[in-house]
């Protein structure tokens, strides 16, 4: 691909992340985009044939953007792996909430099932680190499921956060004490 095909095809991303990021998921179409990066309505087809490969290539940002955030939150941590978790969920948490429409975009079923442009690859690191400290916190578990449980609450957690249904049931006034009370039911109790 040459230098200005590539480009076009990453300011074509760019564009579709700043347009979800700022709009939502359902801003997010082919004419749409290619307006606001100042091409023809087709230009978008001669890079991503279709339009769930520009959506995949979109969420694939997402998910780099969520693996960066997690590795620098991470860093060089001593912690034990339960408070590492404890990091990543905070991250994650935050993400999902300042990022509503890349975190929606993310998760889409037919994008992920698809694998198109790798994108189900592209979310196994971040997966995968999870479930390495899960099991590190817990070797007596099979970490995946684990893993997997805790990942399906936190986003439940978000979910439920963003349409104000936790503040509702809850009175919290901030994820904390549900992020906690997540890795208490998945991981056990700490003591703090």
């Amino acid at each position: 691909m040459s230098e200005r095909n590539a480009g076009l095809r990453t300011r074509l991303v760019d564009v579709g992340v700043e347009l979800v990021t700022t709009e939502g998921v359902q801003a997010l179409s082919l004419r749409e985009i290619a307006r606001r990066a100042g091409v023809s309505h087709g230009a978008p087809r001669r890079y991503f044939p279709t339009h769930l490969e520009l959506l995949s290539a979109i969420a694939r940002r997402g998910f780099e953007d969520l693996a960066a955030r997690g590795a620098a939150a991470l860093g060089d941590s001593t912690e034990s792996p339960r408070r590492q978790v404890a990091t990543l969920g905070r991250v994650y948490l935050d993400f999902a909430l300042t990022h509503r429409g890349m975190h929606e975009l993310m998760f889409r079923h037919d994008l992920l099932e698809s694998n198109t442009l790798g994108l189900r690859d592209a979310s196994l690191p971040v997966f995968g680190l999870l479930v390495d400290l899960v099991g590190r916190a817990r070797p007596d578990v099979d970490a995946r499921l684990v893993a997997g449980a805790l990942l399906a609450n936190l986003y439940g957690i978000a979910q439920l956060w963003t349409w104000g249904s936790l503040q509702l049931t809850t009175g919290a006034d901030d994820f904390t004490p549900l992020l906690d009370a997540a890795l208490d039911a998945h991981l056990g109790h700490e003591d703090r």
